[in-house]
C-alpha cells in the first residue's frame, strides 16, 4: 500500500518512516503541501488539512498534526504550538510556565487517514504526558528539549531516536493507525 505523508518537515518523516519501517507492506512517500490550517482542536484541524491533501494527491494520504499541552493553561497552547515555537523559541515555550506550580502537560498526535478524495477521514490519536522543563539537549528538533516524558529523567532531545521512538506521542499514534492499515489489507 502507498500512502502519501503530507509534510515539508524532515525530521518528522524521518521518524514516521522509521516507525512505519517495520510494516513492509506499507510504502511511505511525502510531499510537502501548503495547506492551511484552520483554527480548532488537533483533530479538527487534521481532518481539515487530510480531505484537501486528499483532494491534491488524488490518492492515500496521511496528514499529522502535533500539539504540546499544558495543563496549567487547560490544553494551551496545544495545536498552536508550532507558531509559538517559531516566535518564542523553546526556551520561549518554558518560560510561559514561569509562575505557575503546574509544570505538567502533554504531547499530543493526531493522524488522519484517507484513502483517498471525497472520503471522511479516520483519525488516531497518541499521548505522552510529561511536564515541562527548561531547554535541555539539542534544539534541532522543535520542542523535543522542553518536553519531559513521565518516567524518565531525559528530554525528547536528549533521548537517542529509538527510546524516543519507543514511547512518543507520534509513535502512539502512528501504532493505531498501522493496526488500521493492516485491517484494510485482510
Amino acid at each position: 500500500m502507498e500512502i502519501t505523508f503530507v509534510t515539508g518537515n524532515k525530521n518528522k518523516l524521518k521518524e514516521v518512516a522509521k516507525i512505519l519501517g517495520s510494516n513492509s507492506s506499507i510504502v511511505l512517500k511525502s510531499r510537502d503541501i501548503d495547506l492551511p490550517e484552520i483554527q480548532g482542536s488537533s483533530e479538527e484541524i487534521s481532518k481539515h488539512k487530510c480531505k484537501q491533501a486528499a483532494e491534491m494527491v488524488k490518492g492515500p494520504v496521511i496528514i499529522e498534526d502535533t500539539s504540546l499541552c499544558y495543563n496549567a493553561f487547560n490544553g494551551l497552547p496545544g495545536p498552536y504550538v508550532k507558531w509559538f515555537l517559531k516566535e518564542m523559541g523553546p526556551a520561549g515555550l518554558a518560560k510561559m510556565l514561569d509562575g505557575f506550580e503546574d509544570k505538567s502537560g502533554y504531547a499530543m498526535c493526531t493522524f488522519s487517514y484517507s484513502p483517498g478524495p471525497g472520503n471522511e477521514p479516520v483519525q488516531f490519536n497518541g499521548i505522552t504526558n510529561g511536564s515541562i522543563v527548561a531547554p535541555r539537549g539539542p534544539t534541532t528538533f522543535g520542542w523535543d528539549p522542553i518536553f519531559k516524558p513521565d518516567g524518565f529523567d531525559e528530554t525528547y532531545a536528549e533521548m537517542t531516536a529509538e527510546t524516543k521512538n519507543s514511547i512518543s506521542h507520534r509513535y502512539r499514534a502512528l501504532v493505531l493507525l498501522q493496526e488500521y492499515l493492516i485491517t484494510l489489507k485482510e
